[in-house]
């Protein structure tokens, strides 16, 4: 046998060491659990838009925050606004990644512009009324009364058509003192004592307790709202939009949604 040298040695443990350092982040890079949604084991930072109908903003600053925690590579950013104006920023290319209005007809218009959509939630409508109910409303025929001041939403808006197609089933002819762009302005209306009562969502007059009263409308004389969500063609992140859209389905998020509520899909 040939004597070994010393400095032989050390030269190939050297040359091993450097060669195992080079090996761990590739094995790192290989082995990692990125599904590209933002989730937890690695990967890039992903920061998504959300465009969401007014009715949700509430209930999606709760979502935003459990997603986050689940999803911490996943920045989420919520834009509310009615449903018709979310829907002209997405026609004008507005940049953003996953879409929820507060109507089917809304999403159906946009069909060149968004994925397959799926609905998330049910609501229905309820009378506004200031705190305490001082003009004693017990349904939509008491609105038609000249001496309350009514606000209601806009035809455009999916409250105000869903508030038209109740009032007109029951015959009942309202003339409201303003038609306002959303379901959180006629909601403010009310709050402020502005107006006397205000068709609104139901989830949306009992994340106002203490500020208005809620007249219940019966089921055989109301609307229902369903709640689709899809992600957006222009999306840069289409993978993580998708996954958030499938979240909003999940039995967390749904609870969310139930605690806030809203009815099931």
């Amino acid at each position: 046998m040939f004597p070994v040298h010393p400095k032989s040695s050390a030269v190939r443990r050297a040359a091993a060491a450097a060669t195992a350092a080079l090996l761990v982040p590739l094995a790192a890079a290989c082995g990692g659990d990125d599904d590209g949604a933002g989730k937890k084991g690695g990967g890039k930072d992903v920061r998504l838009t959300v465009l969401a109908a007014s009715s949700l903003t509430d209930v999606f600053a709760t979502a935003e925050k459990a997603y986050e925690k689940d999803h911490p590579g996943t920045d989420l950013t919520v834009s509310a606004a009615g449903s018709q104006e979310l829907a002209a920023q997405v026609k004008q290319g507005s940049p953003a990644d996953v879409l929820v209005t507060a109507d089917t007809r809304t999403m159906d218009g946009l069909r060149a512009e968004a994925g397959a959509p799926t609905v998330i939630a049910k609501n229905r409508l309820v009378i506004a009324t200031r705190e305490g109910n001082p003009d004693r409303i017990k349904g939509l025929k008491d609105l038609a009364d000249r001496e309350l001041k009514v606000v209601l939403a806009d035809d455009t808006v999916p409250v105000g058509r869903y508030s038209k197609e109740v009032l007109d089933r029951q015959g009942v002819d309202v003339q409201p003192v303003s038609k306002e762009a959303n379901v959180r302005s006629v909601l403010s209306k009310v709050e402020l004592g502005e107006a006397d009562a205000g068709l609104v969502y139901r989830t949306d007059a009992a994340g106002a307790p203490g500020k208005v009263d809620a007249v219940e409308i019966p089921d055989r004389q109301n609307a229902v709202a369903s709640y689709p969500a899809a992600t957006l063609k222009g999306s840069e992140n289409s993978a993580a939009a998708a996954a958030f859209v499938k979240w909003l389905s999940s039995p967390e998020a749904q609870k969310i949604l139930r605690d806030a509520g809203f009815q099931k899909p």
